[in-house]
């Protein structure tokens, strides 16, 4: 093979990964979630899409100090029933509806701190949308979450699912499928480089790269 035509057929395989690449890394980030109020990520954090469920159950005194709601973020349909279960830590607890926080008119009565107890509500087309609610005792210190109801709440794209990997190496600060595909096209590009070398200094001829042809 030419020098020229290997050039030209090693750049342009170059190119292919790194387009493969950027187009992976661009398809693992399209996960949809509700447009949740930034009050409403709580101390934990966490998300569940339950949609397609009957019931769901709610911790209520989750996290570390007992000081959260796991799921924080829920999505369900209209007839869902959601039940909130106490798990007895971190306190007194109720959950309630943030004044003119949305449509649900969610409201467990007075704090309580036994574990076991619950609280059941079953959603319905009157409670579409998204309301932020907390446990008031506990709101000073970030004990909030959100409820999104039906299918016509306002979105956002997120990081993308999960792939089965790890979840504490996406901390690296990118999506983690996107971050390997980052370091396969980078080997890729690199062993692409170095086999291009190796061939236009000794792949032509017995001369080539010792002062040309004699």
């Amino acid at each position: 093979m030419k020098r020229r035509e290997f050039v030209r057929t090693a750049g342009g395989t170059t190119a292919a990964v790194a387009a493969s690449a950027g187009a992976t890394g661009t398809a693992a980030a399209q996960e949809v979630q509700p447009d949740w109020p930034s009050a409403t990520n709580g101390n934990v954090g966490s998300y569940l899409d339950a949609r397609g469920q009957d019931s769901v159950t709610v911790s209520v005194g989750a996290g570390d100090s007992g000081l959260a709601f796991d799921p924080t973020q829920l999505w369900v349909d209209p007839g869902t029933t959601i039940t909130w279960e106490w798990t007895g830590s971190g306190g007194a607890h109720n959950v309630q509806a943030v004044e003119g926080g949305g449509p649900a008119s969610l409201d467990s009565g007075d704090p309580v701190d036994q574990e076991g107890y619950t609280y059941e509500y079953e959603v319905t087309e009157e409670d579409a949308g998204i309301t932020h609610y907390h446990c008031v005792p506990h709101t000073a210190v970030g004990m909030h979450a959100g409820l999104a109801v039906g299918g016509d709440v306002p979105t956002v794209e997120t990081g993308g699912a999960n792939t089965g990997w790890p979840e504490d190496i996406a901390d690296v600060g990118m999506p983690i499928h996107a971050h390997w595909v980052g370091l396969s096209a980078g080997f890729g590009i690199v062993l692409t480089m170095v086999f291009t070398f190796y061939m236009l200094k000794y792949g032509e001829s017995a001369h080539t790269g010792h002062g040309g042809s004699r």
